[in-house]
């Protein structure tokens, strides 16, 4: 009876009675479906399995009393204090928290220094990396050294203070992502770079310049949502991003690799430490390697391993990654070392001991992405598209009930689009869809087709009401494209998303369902997060890829119709380039022509400080450090031509 007046009251005044209902930009506590939905997983997993926290545990030495991480400004890059005060091992999860991402979240609470095995050391829980350190000889061998250089610091003196000072003798980076090696300069604060070997897979250092910036502005955008750095720190809000607690805000740069493993099977000995390295290109990341300790049978694992279903396609956008070589690579490992491995690490959450444990591990996880890509490839083979297949796949009992195969960081939903996306692309076949309206297009219609915005609004609220959600979330992004002015649309969208959230078991997920809900209720903000573009990243690029960035930044309406050739002349290169614009396209080549508007001669010094923005062209050009001959108008019409890229665009609204 309660439910039919609540109806009835909606269809009598229902833009004031949503908006009563929604209109706050407070969090609002679990819906009575959330907690239904949140209590079928507690009754369905194998929650009295305890391993995990063995393991987490195991090997621990020490820990900070408090563990905040602050800039030379005084500025919080890193707190795992605010975690502390909700979460703890002994509570149990919140109305608001999915248990099995709660779960996942506690075992992220291990941090501190743990010994994985004589001379072999992790410090965890200073980043959403582990960062690792082999005690050679004389100093470290440190592996993926966090994003940010004050939290890299940080771990290095902590380890120093608790073991005994050693330098830093090499850095290893295991591959191209910036959490594996943002925070290396943090390591030489006492120390020459030149004094550190830097080893690498092949063909790192061009994955790491190219992902952090020709499109890294919508990545960086989007990893606001993916990690929830900007969430408060609550049980409705920011917890766990699926491989660590979050992601550090501080300085992260690019210190180049001295050295490239180049093949499988390749071994180097550091400091009296012998490596042995396993190419795994293709797999977690373009560019990426596993390394064996003989002499310990110690196995670390880069990314290619984790306690959590991994991304096929990371929700932050990425090149799609092919899970069919990412299970073969995991099959070559078994077959390397199965017979003798001891330990495995990684970079990410704890090691698993014992032989026994770590090959049926290594056959679960490589399962895990053959299982998706072989399911999802029959299914479209069948004719079904990607949506639907993400609608229709379910993992088998032996993956379903693994806990290191759960979908804290993937989801078993968006791999299997993400596997349609690889092989078929955005086109679903259908005709519909091949050449759509575009979300506030489509939306005006939806919403007129629907009734208009207050019947539209009064029906949304009523399968709020009912606990659909996801039907919510489709009908109020179209209500919110339609009229980003209708602040009871975006409080009623806010609040599904919200409880989407609550409910989701990966930390990516719930992080972008409250990051939405967050930036519907009080606009999109204006700093935070990791700057990928630094400038280490920025120096790093070959003038090709310069050149490439120039090329994504021109504004062709502002390019059609001109034509128009510059030469460029690297000193310290001995290299010259020539920029073509025709067709409203930007060419580069090192082929010469002997009709070029303007010539540019410079070092790639000046060329990446014009770049940063540490100097303008012209004063480049008034200081000497720019020589131009030919027509300048032309030089500085080009650089009209040239976009900006703000970072906080719009998401949740149009």
């Amino acid at each position: 009876m309660r439910m039919k007046i609540i109806f009835i009251w909606l269809a009598g005044c229902s833009m004031v009675v949503a908006g009563t209902a929604a209109a706050s930009n407070e969090s609002k506590p679990a819906t009575e479906y959330t907690q239904f939905a949140n209590q079928q997983v507690l009754e369905s997993l194998p929650f009295n399995d305890k391993q995990d926290f063995e393991d987490a545990s195991r090997g621990f030495l020490a820990r900070p009393d408090t563990l905040t991480i602050r800039n030379e400004d005084g500025v919080v890059v890193w707190d795992l204090e605010q975690y502390k005060q909700f979460i703890s091992l002994d509570t149990a999860a919140p109305d608001t928290v999915n248990p099995s991402l709660w779960r996942n979240t506690q075992l992220g609470m291990e941090h501190g220094l743990y010994e994985v095995r004589e001379d072999i050391y992790q410090v965890r829980g200073f980043d959403l990396t582990n960062i690792t350190f082999i005690a050679g000889d004389t100093g470290w061998i440190v592996f993926d050294p966090l994003i940010s250089e004050e939290t890299a610091a940080a771990a290095l003196a902590f380890i120093n203070a608790e073991l005994g000072e050693r330098p830093v003798k090499a850095i290893i980076y295991s591959h191209s992502h910036i959490d594996h090696y943002g925070g290396a300069r943090g390591l030489l604060l006492n120390q020459s770079a030149e004094d550190v070997v830097v080893l690498a897979p092949e063909h790192f250092t061009e994955h790491a310049v190219s992902e952090n910036v020709i499109a890294g502005n919508a990545m960086a955008r989007r990893a606001i949502y993916m990690y929830g750095a900007l969430l408060p720190r609550n049980a409705q809000g920011g917890l766990n991003g699926g491989l660590g607690m979050t992601v550090s805000t501080g300085a992260a740069g690019l210190l180049l690799p001295t050295q490239d493993i180049i093949e499988t099977g390749e071994s180097h000995t550091i400091d009296g430490v012998e490596m042995i390295f396993q190419m795994t290109p293709g797999s977690e990341a373009p560019a990426e390697m596993n390394t064996y300790f003989p002499e310990w049978k110690a196995l670390w694992m880069a990314e290619n391993t984790t306690n959590t279903m991994h991304n096929i396609l990371t929700l932050r956008g990425a090149l799609v990654r092919d899970p069919l070589i990412w299970a073969t690579f995991l099959n070559e490992t078994i077959a390397m070392w199965g017979d003798a491995v001891e330990v495995k690490f990684q970079s990410h959450h704890w090691p698993v001991w014992g032989n026994d444990r770590i090959i049926p591990y290594f056959e679960k996880q490589r399962d895990i992405y053959k299982f998706i890509h072989d399911q999802s490839v029959r299914l479209m083979n069948l004719g079904y598209t990607g949506e639907e297949i993400s609608e229709m796949l379910r993992l088998p009992p032996e993956l379903e009930n693994n806990w290191a195969t759960r979908g804290y960081y993937g989801t078993l939903r968006h791999n299997s689009r993400a596997v349609y996306q690889r092989y078929m692309g955005w086109y679903t076949g259908n005709p519909s869809d091949l050449n759509n309206l575009p979300p506030k297009y489509a939306a005006e219609r939806y919403v007129e087709f629907m009734g208009g915005e207050s019947e539209t609004l009064r029906k949304a609220q009523t399968s709020f009401d009912q606990g659909d959600y996801r039907w919510v979330a489709e009908v109020g992004k179209h209500l919110v494209f339609n009229n980003p002015a209708n602040t009871n649309a975006k409080h009623l969208l806010a609040d599904a998303y919200e409880q989407l959230g609550y409910q989701a078991e990966s930390g990516p997920w719930r992080s972008v369902y409250l990051q939405g809900a967050y930036e519907l209720r009080n606009g999109v903000p204006t700093s935070g997060g990791t700057t990928t573009a630094s400038p280490d990243t920025i120096r790093a690029m070959t003038p090709e890829m310069v050149f490439d960035y120039l090329a994504v930044r021109l504004n062709w309406e502002k390019a059609a119709g001109k034509a128009f050739k510059i030469q460029i002349e690297l000193t310290d290169l001995d290299e010259s380039y020539q920029l073509e614009v025709k067709n409203a396209v930007l060419n580069h080549s090192q082929n010469l022509s002997d009709d070029a508007d303007v010539s540019l001669k410079m070092t790639t010094e000046v060329m990446n400080r014009i770049q940063l923005g540490e100097v303008t062209l012209q004063e480049a050009i008034d200081n000497g450090d720019l020589s131009v001959t030919g027509d300048q108008d032309v030089l500085i019409n080009f650089f009209s031509m040239l976009d900006n890229f703000e970072m906080w665009f719009n998401i949740v609204t149009p």
